[in-house]
Formats: structure tokens, C-alpha cells, sequence
């Protein structure tokens, strides 16, 4: 988004709140499985399955888990 601040273009800034890892260690589960050469045995989601997740907690003030909102998504036909 630009906005116009004392006539000068300027982006603004948003802020990044960044959960612990210990509610869903994805990225964690990821580099083990690499680490021991086991990829095929891991289920990672689709990108819009986070995209969704984000939507639904910035409107709602819900955090749902993953594995709910592609659960959910898959039953509507999106993933």
C-alpha cells in the first residue's frame, strides 16, 4: 500500500507476529525429514491452506489449526 505523507511516496510498514513453533512445528517436521532422508513420509499443506488461516484469524479472531482449515477447504473443493 502507498500513501501519500507530506507530498512524498512512502510505504508503509507492517508489523509480522510470528508464533511459537511449538503449536505446529511444520518447518521443524521439514529439515528432520530431510535430515533423514524421509520427505515422501511427511504431509506438508498447500501454501493457500496458510493464506486461508490468516484470512479467517484477521476477520474472525480465530486461530484454527491447519490441519482444520485443509480438512475444511478439501470438503468445499479448494485443495
Amino acid at each position: 500500500m502507498y500513501y501519500y505523507y507530506n507530498k512524498v511516496l512512502t510505504l508503509v510498514k507492517k508489523s509480522v507476529q510470528l508464533y511459537p513453533e511449538a503449536v505446529e512445528p511444520i518447518l521443524e517436521k521439514f529439515y528432520e525429514a530431510l535430515c533423514a532422508n524421509k520427505l515422501h513420509k511427511i504431509h506438508l499443506p498447500h501454501s493457500s491452506v496458510f493464506y486461508v488461516r490468516a484470512a479467517i484469524e484477521t476477520d474472525t479472531g480465530v486461530r484454527y489449526s491447519l490441519a482444520h482449515v485443509e480438512r475444511a477447504m478439501k470438503q468445499e473443493g479448494f485443495v
